[in-house]
């Protein structure tokens, strides 16, 4: 489906505003006491009625950024592109797919058959770099074939150290507890080099192909009880974790990548690990507060584009219930924190939401924008469109979800356009990854 003419007739058409309201007086308002009040000589005949004067229409600015990303043109765009998908259309729109194997074409198929915003690329998937670069272009090839003026939805994880799925492709950044120690050691120098480093990310992976990257981790890991995110935290200070996370998700967008922080309310604190079971955190509201939920807010207020549900079962927001499912969390996030970006799952295929009957509509209908890797993309997508067409999931929850995926995504092709990606890329990531080490290094 292509995109439905310019942006400005697209704001034109869904940015209206009436301000009429904020406009409203008091009825004993004394006569002549304010601009346009009828003066004590004006009357009314008899069988007319008095006339409130017009309010007059604002128009929202196209080219006003939202605070994600998106212009408001963009996001007025995207909601009219996806007023015209079918549930079968909208349901791939909100799935970024898992498959296997190495062969590009297999999923650029799944991609094509399934109308997917696109794939997630592991480590499992990965030969070598023209293979990658293969996978990537059949991906962009599939979308750009199905109609969408927009481009895919190419995500990977890559974080530095120990989760690195492009490791011997794309350089090697050390571990995220290094932007930490940078910031920690170095101040506002230290917050350059994080930025650097995420910002060099960023367009290597855009040379490769890719537009998203799951990253940075925001979670303030509580040291050696933590058995699944460790050095992988930028730090166990809530405060330094916030000035790298943000440092990154600048660095990113800069770039023109997709930054995803995760994982949302933090994961830092759980003592299981969500790949293999649910964690439980009985953290106080107010402990998470001061800890876990920091890093969020820096994210958000420096422009993150996406944040990273958990699956976790938190006390103090939705006890019982996965975060990833649990309408509270989102409400949190988007009422609590101010995000208003696309809000994207944890892999659907983990141990910790693991035989959870209709989990991706459960996902949706509880705030989740993007249904990330689910365990059988083929039977999710399935029914994620019988939840469509049945009414399971609101119109206006999945057309929300997806407009706001699709903005993105403009809003990716549009500084992907403004920053070309140098020739000599790889050799000034490595220049960044070194000055990240110096500068942790260099900390007293």
């Amino acid at each position: 489906m292509r995109r439905p003419g310019a942006l400005a007739a697209a704001a034109l058409s869904l940015g209206l505003l009436v301000s009429g309201c904020s406009g409203a007086t008091d009825e004993t308002t004394t006569a002549g006491s304010g601009s346009g009040t009828p003066s004590a000589d004006a009357t009314v005949e008899p069988g007319e009625q008095s006339q409130e004067p017009e309010q007059p229409e604002e128009t929202v600015d196209p080219d006003q950024a939202t605070s994600w990303g998106p212009t408001e043109g963009e996001l007025a765009e995207a909601r009219e592109v996806v007023a015209q998908m079918s549930p079968e259309e909208l349901a791939g729109q909100v799935i970024v797919g898992r498959y296997a194997g190495t062969d590009p074409a297999e999923p650029a198929q799944l991609v094509s058959d399934l109308h997917l915003s696109g794939v997630c690329v592991t480590g499992d998937n990965v030969v070598d770099e023209a293979q990658v670069r293969a996978t990537t272009a059949a991906v962009s090839r599939a979308v750009a074939d199905s109609g969408r003026d927009f481009p895919a939805v190419i995500g990977v994880d890559q974080e530095g150290g120990t989760v690195s799925h492009l490791r011997g492709i794309a350089t090697e950044f050390p571990a995220f507890r290094t932007a930490g120690e940078a910031v920690d050691g170095n101040g506002r120098s230290g917050k350059v080099a994080v930025r650097e480093a995420a910002y060099t990310t960023g367009l290597e992976l855009r040379d490769l192909g890719f537009t998203w990257v799951y990253a940075p981790v925001a979670d303030v890991t509580i040291g050696a009880a933590d058995p699944t995110i460790g050095s992988r935290s930028p730090s166990s200070d809530p405060r330094l974790a916030a000035k790298a996370t943000a440092a990154a998700v600048d660095g990113f967008d800069r770039s023109g990548t997709v930054s995803t922080t995760k994982h949302y309310p933090g994961h830092g604190g759980a003592t299981a690990d969500s790949h293999l079971t649910l964690p439980a955190l009985d953290t106080p509201v107010e402990e998470l507060e001061k800890r876990d939920l920091m890093p969020f807010r820096a994210a958000t207020k420096a422009g993150a584009p996406s944040v990273m549900i958990g699956h976790l079962d938190v006390e103090a927001l939705a006890p019982g219930t996965p975060s990833s499912i649990a309408p509270e969390v989102y409400e949190h996030l988007r009422e609590e924190v101010g995000f208003e970006g696309v809000a994207i799952t944890d892999s659907l295929g983990m141990g910790a939401v693991a035989g959870i009957p209709d989990l991706a509509v459960k996902a949706l209908v509880a705030g989740a924008d993007l249904l990330l890797m689910p365990a059988d993309t083929r039977r999710t997508h399935a029914r994620v469109t019988k939840a469509i067409s049945g009414g399971e999931v609101a119109p206006e929850r999945i057309e929300e979800a997806a407009a706001r995926v699709v903005a993105l995504q403009l809003w990716q092709a549009r500084v992907a356009q403004e920053k070309q990606v140098p020739d000599d890329v790889s050799a000034r990531a490595a220049e960044a990854a070194q000055a990240l080490e110096v500068a942790a290094y260099a900390a007293p």
